[in-house]
């Protein structure tokens, strides 16, 4: 009996964590530039002194899904997403350089470039700032452009370029900050050929109906499992009662 409630246990700790992990990506249907994240379990056996008779279950490394989001229009120029493959690179609160699919981009009081989520943008040499202007524009390319204050309309001086990147997504990870890093640590090499798009949003690339089925499945795992547990216990209780009489 000692197997299968091991086994039971095991597997209802692990449908309490794919649970957490599908409540996550159903609280950040509605964030811009989310990606959902994976998650699988497997049965492994129990090495020891003895043999591999018992097997518990065991997360695997959790994965993220990278495949793009809809594109939702807002009009603004600063709306910026990456079209197609590849990701915008901004600068992690530790310094280092993390990852993300679109940013509501804002010129602070400093005159740096900074996404919706606060992280300065990357360009070329570092963060981005931008001079007093009083239009900003981002190109396809991700050229920063901008009509300097009282300078003729038909005026553009380019500020810098974004850094766009499109490293494989097999070495790339979420950290616990929300945003995508590479595995080895090192920032990811420009890439002249991500373009991106202003004036769109990239929605997360989150389904609703696909998060509830999971949740909905694993919960029925989950009270078999606490079934199996209580078996195993009455199986256990009946064999004591056994040997009592005997």
């Amino acid at each position: 009996m000692d197997k299968m409630l091991y086994v039971a246990m095991t597997g209802a700790s692990q449908n309490a964590l794919a649970q957490q992990a599908h409540a996550n990506n159903l609280a950040n249907i509605s964030t811009t530039g989310f990606q959902r994240d994976l998650e699988q379990a497997r049965s492994m056996p129990v090495f020891g002194d003895s043999f591999p008779s018992r097997a518990y279950a065991m997360t695997e490394r959790p994965a993220t899904d990278f495949s793009a989001g809809a594109m939702i229009e807002t009009g603004r120029d600063l709306d910026v997403s990456v079209s197609g493959p590849g990701f915008m690179a901004v600068q992690a609160p530790d310094g280092s350089e993390a990852y993300v699919r679109t940013g509501s981009l804002n010129v602070d009081a400093l005159g740096v470039l900074r996404a919706g989520n606060g992280m300065a943008v990357m360009g070329n040499g570092g963060p981005i700032a931008v001079p007093p202007e009083q239009k900003i524009e981002v190109g396809e390319d991700g050229t920063i452009s901008i009509r300097g204050m009282g300078e003729d309309p038909r005026v553009l001086a380019v500020v810098d370029r974004l850094k766009l990147v499109n490293p494989d997504t097999k070495g790339m990870v979420k950290g616990t900050d929300g945003l995508i890093h590479t595995s080895s640590g090192q920032a990811a090499d420009a890439d002249v050929n991500v373009k991106v798009v202003s004036g769109f949003l990239e929605a997360s690339n989150v389904n609703a109906v696909e998060e509830m089925t999971s949740v909905l499945a694993l919960s029925r795992q989950f009270e078999l499992h606490i079934k199996m547990m209580n078996t195993a216990k009455e199986g256990d209780e009946a064999m004591a009662r056994v040997l009592q009489i005997g």
